[in-house]
């Protein structure tokens, strides 16, 4: 998602998150809980990460549901 520029923007955006934020964050079940947060709102990017990972698409609507 962050190789896209436009994604990466709208993820930033739409967080709150800084670039700094996102490397600090990466253990943070916050900052992780905001970007499932982001990537399960919007279909198109729930698709694409699930891909790009190699999991369902349910499988991270799960891990945010973990995080709560």
């Amino acid at each position: 998602m962050l190789a896209d520029d436009d994604r990466a923007a709208r993820l930033l955006a739409l967080t709150g998150l800084t670039p700094a934020d996102l490397r600090a964050g990466l253990g943070d079940p916050a900052v992780l809980g905001a970007v499932l947060d982001f990537i399960a709102g919007h279909e198109p990017d729930l698709v694409l990460a699930a891909h790009e990972l190699g999991v369902e698409p349910l499988a991270l609507v799960r891990a945010r549901d973990r995080l709560a």
